[in-house]
């Protein structure tokens, strides 16, 4: 796979919750960490994504907010 974006992150599908229209699905990344990922049910369903299947979190942004109370 080639990408563009820099923050690739391998893990492990941990769970996918479709709702309506769209899934949530959780990666476990390196040190147990997890990425939720907000995706429809029809990329769920085109990438064959099933628990405990191996999955990359890409990230790709031009900006990043960092906020405090």
């Amino acid at each position: 796979m080639k990408i563009s974006a820099r923050n690739v992150l391998k893990g492990k599908v941990v769970s996918v919750e479709k709702g309506a229209t769209t899934a949530h699905v959780k990666i476990e990344i390196a040190g147990g960490q997890l990425v939720t990922a907000s995706i429809t049910n029809e990329s769920v369903d085109s990438l064959k994504l099933t628990v405990g299947g191996d999955a990359y979190a890409v990230v790709k942004s031009s900006d990043v907010l960092v906020a405090v109370n």
